[in-house]
């Protein structure tokens, strides 16, 4: 597992400075309150209340002015930079990609778990997929809220980043642009766990190892590229063109029919269970035998497929792990900012082997697929 730690503030914890700058003050003035931004917007300070909480009996006028003091002295909307200023929510807030996928949502599960044994509230925002805005506006919506800190398991690639975050930010995976206080990023061993998928078919005795990916814009998708591309490189192994999928059973499918016709091909890591799943599908549907014929690894160790025809053999994410020791490290920066963080091991590879991988047939022909 890799740790990076980037201290952005000297003290890292927010000081008076530093939040004079986070809020659009000037240096020696105090933090905007709503009394401040009723005072610049020549209303009352219920107003100000009324249109922050988006409540109705608010002419539009009002709102308006409102808005514009809150934004001109940098006020955050349900008070989370007066919360700053004077201690700590008791809340993380967590930016997660909208999907039902096994990894997202086991990941988010045991996020929730080690959340509230570490004792703080969670609170969740979801960007869905191809939202160019996503990440930035989720980060924001999660600052309103006045969390402590904030952890982000965005898997998808959205370029630059631009928002500045005031209070600790755990990233699970590769980071995005961000300004913070403080940064921790974390890998989930995926790099790892794709290598060990690859490793376990040629140590069967396959002599090369097909693989079809995910899309292109994950993190995830690249970090199992690379295991894969390094294992093979490791034993001197010829590289097959990669093959392209989206996770979903049908683009496993679709590769399976495409890599049946080719009785040269012998193994296949697939990035994902379900694709390994709608591959072996197809394979079949072809005639061809898994695994005397050709083997299949996925990855996420979803246990459903443990009963199917035959039992998938996968690796499995360290959820549980990573999640505990992510979050453990992120509360430490919250709650003892001036300290370094405590080292932490790197998760568990765990190979699950079960019926869809086998050494390969006595003889094989020379792959259509190869390219010099």
């Amino acid at each position: 597992m890799v740790i990076q730690l980037t201290s952005f503030d000297a003290d890292a914890r927010p000081s008076g400075d530093f939040m004079a700058a986070v809020v659009g003050r000037s240096e020696g003035s105090s933090v905007p309150r709503s009394a401040d931004v009723a005072r610049l917007a020549g209303v009352s300070r219920k107003t100000v209340s009324r249109v922050l909480n988006n409540e109705p009996y608010v002419s539009e006028e009002a709102r308006t002015k409102v808005l514009a003091a809150a934004e001109e002295l940098g006020y955050r909307l349900n008070q989370a930079a007066r919360t700053l200023a004077s201690g700590r929510t008791g809340s993380i807030g967590v930016v997660a990609l909208g999907t039902a996928g096994y990894g997202t949502a086991s990941l988010l599960v045991h996020i929730e778990r080690a959340v509230r044994d570490a004792g703080y509230a969670l609170r969740v925002v979801n960007t869905p997929d191809g939202d160019p805005t996503g990440i930035a506006g989720a980060v924001e919506s999660l600052l309103e809220q006045g969390v402590d800190g904030v952890i982000v398991s965005e898997p998808i690639v959205e370029g630059d980043v631009s928002v500045r975050v005031d209070v600790p930010v755990l990233f699970l995976g590769a980071p995005p642009a961000f300004t913070a206080t403080r940064t921790v990023t974390m890998g989930v061993g995926a790099h790892e766990l794709a290598r060990a998928a690859t490793e376990h078919l040629l140590d069967l005795g396959h002599a090369t190892v097909h693989h079809l990916a995910g899309p292109r814009r994950w993190y995830a998708t690249k970090d199992r590229i690379e295991g894969w591309r390094a294992a093979l490189a490791a034993r001197g192994a010829h590289e097959p063109p990669l093959l392209n999928g989206d996770w979903s059973a049908a683009s496993g499918y679709a590769a399976g029919r495409e890599l049946a016709s080719d009785s040269s091909v012998t193994a296949v890591f697939a990035a994902g269970d379900e694709m390994a799943i709608g591959l072996i599908h197809a394979l079949r549907e072809a005639g061809r035998r898994v695994p005397e014929e050709i083997s299949v690894v996925g990855f996420d160790g979803n246990p459903v497929f443990a009963y199917v025809s035959p039992p998938l053999t996968t690796v499995r994410q360290p959820f549980d792990a990573a999640a505990r020791q992510g979050v453990g490290l992120l509360v430490h920066a919250i709650e003892k900012p001036d300290m370094e963080l405590p080292p932490a091991g790197d998760p568990p590879v765990e190979l699950v082997v079960r019926g869809s991988t086998a050494p390969p047939p006595a003889h094989k022909g020379q792959s259509r697929l190869h390219t010099t």
